[in-house]
């Protein structure tokens, strides 16, 4: 059974339909990437599952439990951290996370125990007594990160977490967030910060005006946005006849010499296809006397994957 599974998600506002028929699965345990451009429905998918939306139609499930009727059995076991957390004034960092574990019904020693616990997994024990609105954007992120697992949760529905912190700050929390995935947490997050998506998460889905257009591992995704293959060539001399000798053979659509400091390097773009497999090129270069200095093969990546699968179309 997935942990997340929604079928046919739909939300109106009116005539503006923020999701369609929305079809996510997520099993227990993934680490699942959620990305798309603004207004795609990233966060209103993420509010229904955090049981803070309701949908005009379609169901949506967490462990098993439908949400809109089951809510009460959900949030036990659901954490969401929105991009942007609010605190009362005056208030610092213990008391902040002792009120919170008060209304999850933890007390006396044990909520020490869950507050001291959570502080130490976000390292946060040395800020116990700053003042929430006093800290950094990427230390109240983790704060917003140590609310939510004050009860334990078995899933963690994150919102844009690394949204405006600087690239220390991204790092400590994607290092977080990888300690929490080892814990056996079920972790749906949405990012503009694609290639930490990648590295962190094992399955990815896109979204673009509502709709799903594709879910799957990274690896999935990547193979699905190739269009051929890139390869990047420089040879020592005779740069003109070998851009002409690949632009004759069969399966290269397109070879286009470019200047990189001081060298020459043939973009050879092949057909998709594997007409010509790409470890025959350096064999056919040096069967007619070229000298390779440089062979590599482009790597298509999270971003490129996501430029190429999308339209940049909003709501």
């Amino acid at each position: 059974m997935p942990m997340i599974e929604t079928v046919n998600l739909t939300k109106k506002y009116g005539e503006l339909t923020a999701l369609n028929n929305l079809n996510l699965t997520i099993e227990e345990g993934d680490c699942f990437g959620f990305i798309g451009p603004n207004g795609a429905g990233k966060t209103t998918t993420i509010k229904i599952l955090a049981t803070l939306l309701k949908p005009t139609w379609g169901e949506a499930r967490i462990d098993g439990k439908v949400i809109g009727y089951q809510n009460r059995e959900i949030r036990p076991v659901m954490g969401y951290v929105p991009d942007f957390m609010g605190a009362y004034d005056d208030m610092v960092v213990e008391e902040y996370l002792e009120f919170f574990a008060a209304a999850y019904n933890i007390h006396g020693q044990q909520r020490k125990d869950v507050v001291r616990d959570v502080l130490d997994l976000t390292d946060l024990a040395y800020k116990a007594d700053a003042e929430v609105n006093g800290l950094s954007r990427g230390m109240q992120q983790r704060l917003s990160i140590a609310r939510v697992l004050l009860h334990d949760p078995k899933v963690l529905l994150m919102d844009e977490p690394a949204s405006g912190l600087d690239p220390r700050a991204r790092i400590e929390i994607r290092e977080l967030l990888k300690e929490l995935r080892k814990m056996g947490k079920t972790i749906l997050i949405s990012s503009h910060i694609l290639h930490e998506l990648a590295e962190l998460c094992n399955t990815v889905g896109i979204i673009e005006r509502g709709e799903l257009l594709y879910q799957g591992t990274v690896r999935e995704i990547m193979l699905k946005a190739r269009m051929g293959h890139v390869v990047h060539i420089a040879v020592e001399e005779r740069f003109a006849e070998a851009a002409e000798y690949l632009s004759r053979v069969k399966g290269v659509e397109k070879v286009n010499p470019r200047q990189v400091d001081g060298s020459v390097i043939l973009d050879v773009s092949l057909a998709p296809g594997g007409i010509l497999p790409v470890s025959d090129i350096p064999s056919r270069l040096i069967a007619q006397g070229f000298r390779i200095s440089m062979f590599q093969e482009e790597q298509v990546n999270l971003e490129t994957a996501f430029m190429r699968l999308t339209q940049g179309l909003v709501q």
